[in-house]
């Protein structure tokens, strides 16, 4: 089995989802391999004064490397964050994020004591008012830059280790896509060499849990942008679905008349631009 798919596992949670909190992304912490921003609340930093967290080394995966991947230090994506941060927030209890400022799923309140339940809908039992907000909430998100999260544009060692950091500003939206592609991407071998024969996000055993909380993380920082506490993302049924059900104008969008690999201009998403900074 891979490392990368369980490195790439632990190191979201005090990472920010395998990207880089705007705090960090800067020459200073990245030549001190330390990524523990403070948490607002009491100016420590991730929250210690306030017993929320503390900055502490990295714990990595010992598991042998599986043969998809016959390489050892070629790819910033190994043994992640290690290339980038060796000391990170360590949240306590029901904390979580990039200073432990956020509540583990499933919890809320002041002191992220009091447990939630959220419940994730059919997305064709969804009301009038629940689609429309759904789409209008994807839309925010896609036109929204996120307030604490940047994407790099740049491998370690095109950042001269961290002396000429190489990060661009993104959506919330898009920050979910670049993480996706990310940790899919080919291995960059230097040149024109790439590794094509490795997709550390699905073809090993960390399929399933990574995509999980990719989902968690993505619904979360949409319950943030749009401070709705009970926003949770439709599902689509597809076991008895004899196509895309949900590729309609209505829903996800149909195909364009005349060019199949667009969307139809009378889809809600037709005007998106693609993610960019590759």
């Amino acid at each position: 089995m891979p490392l990368f798919s369980i490195s790439i596992i632990l190191g979201i949670l005090p990472l920010g989802s395998s990207q880089f909190p705007r705090a960090c992304a800067n020459s200073d912490n990245l030549l001190r391999k330390e990524c523990c921003p403070t948490w607002p609340g009491d100016g420590s930093p991730c929250g210690e004064l306030s017993g929320r967290g503390s900055c502490r080394e990295i714990r990595l995966s010992d598991a042998p490397l599986g043969p998809q991947f016959p390489f050892s230090g070629v790819d910033d994506r190994e043994n992640w964050p290690a290339v980038f941060y060796n000391k990170t927030c360590e949240c306590s209890g029901s904390f979580m994020g990039y200073n432990c400022g956020d509540c583990k799923f499933n919890f809320a309140g002041p002191n992220c004591t009091e447990r939630k339940l959220q419940v994730r809908k059919d997305i064709f039992k969804l009301n009038t008012r629940e689609h429309y907000q759904f789409l209008a909430y994807l839309n925010l998100a896609k036109h929204t830059t996120s307030r604490d999260f940047v994407i790099a544009t740049g491998t370690y060692a095109q950042m001269n280790n961290g002396t000429t950091p190489m990060f661009q500003d993104t959506s919330v939206y898009d920050l979910f896509v670049w993480m996706h592609y990310y940790v899919s991407r080919d291995t960059l071998l230097g040149g024109t060499n790439v590794w094509r024969d490795i997709d550390f996000a699905h073809e090993a055993p960390g399929f399933l849990p990574w995509h999980r909380l990719f989902l968690l993380l993505w619904e979360h920082e949409i319950r943030k942008l749009t401070g709705n506490e009970d926003f949770t993302i439709p599902y689509w049924d597809w076991r008895d679905a004899e196509g895309c059900d949900i590729c309609t104008d209505e829903y996800m969008g149909d195909r364009h008349p005349s060019k199949p690999n667009l969307l139809s201009p009378a889809s809600f998403f037709s005007s998106w631009q693609v993610c960019t900074g590759r």
